[in-house]
């Protein structure tokens, strides 16, 4: 699942950085609830501040670290931004499959504090 690029010498590099850029994006309860929303159609950060009770502050940085992912998008309607999912259908089978793992494992993960 690494990142595989070609570098200018021609040889191939492995890289596991888009990955880990991936999964601590979906890391963060706030951010998985905030593409909860998103499955449900496209959200101005207000509409999110709302649904979710965080600051403003808080919901746009959380919605520009799914951007820098390249899990949502936005277009600017007036002086307003519109946010949306940019593959509904691969974002909803990583989900589901991660829930698979975890029920597989027997939510071992859930359990884990993170600390090592």
């Amino acid at each position: 699942m690494a990142m595989t690029t070609v570098t200018t010498e021609g040889s191939v590099d492995v890289s596991p950085l888009g990955t880990v850029a991936l999964f601590h994006a979906l890391a963060e309860p706030s951010r998985l609830t905030i593409l909860e929303h998103l499955f449900l159609g496209e959200h101005r950060v207000v509409d999110l501040v709302t649904h979710l009770g965080l600051a403003q502050s808080t919901v746009s940085q959380h919605l520009a670290c799914l951007r820098d992912c390249g899990l949502v998008t936005h277009r600017a309607v007036g002086r307003s931004s519109h946010y949306s999912l940019t593959d509904p259908t691969r974002i909803r089978s990583l989900l589901d499959g991660a829930e698979r793992l975890l029920d597989a494992t027997g939510r071992l993960a859930a359990r884990h504090d993170g600390g090592h």
